[in-house]
């Protein structure tokens, strides 16, 4: 194995990153370059699955790697050495690379001793991919790896962070566009407030560097190690034993916490929402909502965040340790979706502050954003309340479980005609039954009820959006 000082002399190594999320450990999922390929500051050299999602980690420094230290299909431990890269190739001959190493795809190599950091540390970039190809796109601009964890914990709080001035200011979303178009951020000319680069700026930079710049010839594609063995069914087998890791053991462990942690109540309403059908219908047509996703979930979350502002004690997180109630004075809003890869809660920063066509375009992002993989582990942390829509599975309510660290949760039912007695006569309406969890050491049964009973009263009378907004 290289030792220390070789490595400062000659080789750098590369990680496994924190993103500052307490996460502990991250399993690598594909191997995007081999030994002998060569690398440049800001190429995505591996893609891994922490416990909150899949991402694309960049390597830091020019070089040739030398070495790969764990097998696709390996969960390692953030600190850990992953990939070391000679940083000085031509200088004499490298160290030989154990046998284990070079057939890293085949067999785990033992594992690095920690070592103090050296020079510039990497950190995560916080989004992921769907399934990856083998084959990369060609950059013609260097990118510089993602922000450091104070810069994402600030994200996290919905707010701007603190990032050297000769870096681009642009979401993570942004930077992956930017690395897919081959646009370098650096020559972007920024539009959103406080200087941040946009998609649109992105998309109005590719044109101008499209006739500018000749096309690059297509990359030369190592061979992609052999994936680690999925876990089949065997004929006749009665039982199939699967490993529980990645996404499915942080749900597991969130919800078994959330549960025996926070004493749970559940209550239920149904309500009529044929008026609220019949605004969705309208603000279809809207055409200041003209590209935006509209569907019952708008109103819906639009409904929440009206009960939270009337009802403001319901937004709160129980602080065990100081033995304190939280208030928030924000919304970071929760929207539960079912992924390919398990369960996931990204959150609207700052709901309670945007217009409908706004939280429209939010939504939209969020839901295409889950279902391609690409949630980031901030986009998944600070949220303060959860929807959780079960009626897209033909289900008529649930009793949702909390998000670890919120307060309330609302679960929606399938929305479908029944009988009701409406202005005094039978008629077939629209209904659906909502159901409210919430924590009973923040929520009493009074303030719970509250939120419920109004969610109910603007799905049922959705003008009250305007009055009680």
């Amino acid at each position: 194995m290289t030792t220390m000082t070789e490595t400062s002399a000659r080789f750098r190594e590369f990680k496994m990153p924190d993103v500052g999320e307490g996460l502990t450990e991250a399993e690598i999922l594909k191997w995007f370059v081999q030994p002998g390929d060569t690398v440049t500051d800001g190429q995505v050299v591996c893609e891994v699955e922490t416990a909150k999602a899949a991402v694309e980690l960049p390597i830091p420094f020019d070089g040739v790697v030398h070495e790969l230290r764990f097998p696709e299909g390996t969960t390692v431990d953030v600190g850990e050495v992953i990939i070391s890269v000679d940083v000085a190739p031509g200088s004499g001959d490298a160290p030989a690379v154990p046998e284990a190493a070079s057939a890293v795809a085949q067999e785990p190599v033992a594992k690095a001793e920690p070592e103090a950091p050296k020079g510039r540390q990497p950190v995560l970039v916080g989004y992921g991919v769907a399934e990856a190809s083998t084959k990369r796109r060609a950059r013609k601009g260097v990118e510089v790896p993602g922000p450091a964890a104070a810069a994402i914990q600030a994200e996290i709080n919905g707010h701007g962070a603190v990032v050297p001035e000769t870096r681009p200011l642009a979401k993570p979303p942004v930077r992956k566009l930017a690395k897919d178009l081959g646009i370098d951020l650096a020559t972007v000319t920024p539009t959103g407030e406080g200087g941040v680069i946009t998609r649109e700026d992105v998309h109005a930079a590719v044109a101008p560097a499209a006739a500018e710049v000749p096309a690059a010839p297509a990359p030369v594609v190592a061979p992609a190690a052999p994936a680690a063995p999925a876990v089949e069914a065997v004929p006749g087998a009665r039982e199939t034993r699967i490993p529980v890791k990645g996404v499915r053991k942080a749900i597991a462990q969130a919800m078994v916490g959330s549960a025996f942690t926070a004493p749970h109540v559940t209550e239920f309403v149904t309500v009529d929402v044929t008026r609220t059908m019949k605004l969705v219908a309208e603000l279809k047509e809207d055409k200041d909502l003209a590209g935006v996703r509209v569907n019952p979930l708008l109103i819906i979350a639009k409904a929440l965040l009206v009960a939270i502002k009337r009802n403001p004690d319901v937004n709160a997180a129980w602080d065990e340790a100081n033995q304190e109630i939280v208030r928030k004075h924000y919304v970071n809003l929760g929207i539960a979706a079912a992924t390919p890869r398990g369960l996931i809660v990204p959150n609207i920063k700052d709901a309670h502050d945007k217009t409908l066509p706004q939280l429209a375009a939010a939504l939209g992002e969020l839901v295409s954003t889950a279902r391609e993989g690409r949630t980031s582990p901030a986009a998944m942390a600070g949220g303060t309340v959860t929807i959780t829509n079960v009626g897209v599975f033909g289900v008529d309510t649930g009793t949702p479980i909390l998000n670890p660290g919120e307060s309330a949760i609302l679960a929606v039912g399938s929305i479908k005609p029944q009988p009701w007695v409406h202005k005094g006569k039978v008629k077939p309406r629209q209904v659906t039954t909502l159901a409210l969890s919430f924590d009973h050491r923040l929520v009493d049964g009074e303030l719970g009820s509250k939120v419920l009973a109004d969610v109910a009263a603007i799905l049922e009378q959705p003008k009250r959006l305007i009055t009680w907004a």
